[in-house]
């Protein structure tokens, strides 16, 4: 096995060899406007596997795979001979996917957004199900509560003296009488 990093440097060094060579030595009418995308060798340096792209329709890059089918053993022989190397590594032409998986890519975020607005469109009308929020009181209630509070400590202090009226409607007099009449004292 050889070094990674040399596999890299020649994986990129055949990208540009082929490039050139299609554009300035293959003369077939058949090869449209062809972007090599990327190149990979294999890790003993034997094979090589050129990825490609093809502007244009189904025909076009049919066409151009044919091309470059037909092409392969000049493009081999002019790899061998600007690169150096002991053993020419063979060639395979792959229609890389890229382009197409772009294409989908953009499909999906075009419904994504899409949805996102009606969902937006939507929410600008809704109400919540329940209150705004279900966990906090309003403040008004906080001081009712208060309130209710301060009246029943104040309600206590009724039998000092002065004649208050109980729930049952009967009116009792001063405390002191009260608790004469008991032969105790009231806790009051």
């Amino acid at each position: 096995m050889t070094d990674t990093a040399r596999a890299r440097k020649l994986a990129d060094r055949i990208r540009v060899v082929v490039a050139e060579t299609l554009q300035r030595r293959i003369k077939d009418p058949r090869l449209g406007y062809v972007t090599i995308t990327d190149t990979r060798v294999t890790g003993d340096l034997r094979e090589a596997t050129v990825f490609y792209t093809v502007y244009g329709d189904d025909e076009e890059r049919a066409a151009s795979a044919a091309a470059l089918e037909s092409a392969k053993g000049v493009l081999r022989s002019e790899v061998g001979r600007q690169t150096g190397v002991r053993f020419t590594p063979t060639l395979a032409f792959v229609a890389d996917a890229l382009p197409d998986n772009a294409r989908t890519i953009d499909d999906l975020l075009a419904k994504a957004r899409a949805a996102d607005e009606e969902v937006r469109k939507s929410a600008t009308d809704a109400q919540y199900a329940g209150d705004a929020d279900p966990y906090r009181k309003p403040a008004e209630d906080d001081e009712d509560d208060e309130d209710d509070l301060s009246d029943s400590a104040s309600g206590s202090d009724s039998g000092s003296g002065s004649g208050s009226v109980s729930g049952s409607g009967s009116v009792s007099g001063s405390g002191d009488a009260d608790r004469d009449s008991e032969g105790g004292t009231s806790p009051a």
